[in-house]
């Protein structure tokens, strides 16, 4: 048995010489030619031009020299990579076109743009701070300002002040939960310029809107991911939320202003009304108001005590006829 017998031929590509071709072709070097019958069962050899019919017997084949072959073949794919290369020429060509067009139609809007990492938002934020001249809008939840002194926030203050040096403004939303709080209060004993803060007993979560052209969301529950915003429809679409927020709010800096007490009922146990009578549990509560559920339930207490209840039925009923909430909608 020859060798290329002992070597099934297999399925390749039309650029590959298989091992029984090969060895077919060696053969027929060797002897001067092969049958027609046994070059069947190796198609890639006449596929690379490397059989010829032979001149004094049809049903033989005779093997075209290596170098003739060779040179037919680097020949074929020189020419194949000359098509390529035209090829990328003429895509090139069109799509720097399109390109151009893409850019012109599409000059100054931007869609969403994923941030991944606190430390890639901060300085993202930090990169667009830097170039703003205008005004800045924030939201700033309960959970943004624990912590201790207002230094920590170092780099945010100073971002802040030079936005402020620059004759920008600075308006921010918080919660009423921190009204009172040392960190919150600290920050603007040291901020110099046109700032204000006023606060809401609820806010949306973090938002932050720079010279009305860049905004900056959560995109996770735990703020290691944010969504920069330049669409101009969606920055429109924040400022008139904040906005609208803004006017309902509280002033708090520079100039604080206290909400009224209704018959024993502070403004926070309003809130906290109005929220009951939704159904909400203590836990809710707590967590819209920017609280903790024992702070929650003390004001639910009070709040029972003041209007004479003993039971959580009741009390719902009791602030529906205490017209506590029907002052609190025309307050605002």
């Amino acid at each position: 048995m020859t060798a290329e017998a002992r070597t099934p031929h297999t399925e390749h590509g039309p650029d590959e010489l298989c091992s029984a071709g090969t060895l077919l072709y060696q053969r027929a070097l060797d002897e001067g030619h092969i049958t027609v019958t046994e070059a069947a069962a190796t198609p890639c050899l006449l596929d690379f031009g490397l059989l010829q019919p032979s001149l004094d017997a049809p049903d033989r084949l005779g093997p075209v020299p290596p170098t003739v072959a060779l040179h037919r073949l680097l020949r074929t794919s020189q020419e194949r990579i000359a098509d390529e290369r035209r090829r990328e020429e003429r895509l090139t060509e069109t799509f720097a076109t399109l390109m151009r067009t893409s850019s012109q139609s599409t000059s100054g809007e931007t869609s969403l743009r994923l941030l991944s990492g606190k430390e890639r938002i901060d300085r993202t934020i930090g990169e667009v701070m830097a170039v703003a001249t205008d005004q800045v809008l924030t939201i700033q939840p309960h959970s943004t300002h624990i912590g201790p002194h207002p230094r920590v926030h170092e780099a945010a203050l100073q971002r802040d002040q030079a936005l402020l040096d620059r004759g920008g403004r600075i308006r921010t939303l918080y919660q009423h939960t921190l009204r009172h709080a040392p960190t919150v209060l600290a920050r603007y004993e040291l901020l110099r310029g046109d700032v204000e803060a006023r606060t809401l007993d609820e806010v949306t979560e973090r938002l932050i809107v720079i010279d009305r052209t860049v905004a900056f969301i959560p995109a996770s529950a735990d703020r290691s991911l944010a969504l920069e915003v330049r669409h101009p429809a969606l920055i429109a679409y924040f400022v008139n939320i904040f906005d609208r927020l803004w006017h309902l709010a509280t002033p708090m800096h520079p100039q604080a202003v206290q909400q009224p007490t209704l018959n024993g009922i502070t403004p926070r146990q309003r809130a906290i009304a109005a929220l009951l009578i939704e159904g909400h549990t203590d836990s809710d509560i707590a967590d819209r108001l920017g609280m903790n559920v024992r702070t929650a339930r003390v004001h639910i207490a009070k709040l029972a005590a003041t209007l004479g209840s003993e039971s959580r039925a009741q009390l719902g009923y009791l602030i529906g006829q205490s017209g506590v909430l029907r002052f609190d909608n025309a307050d605002q």
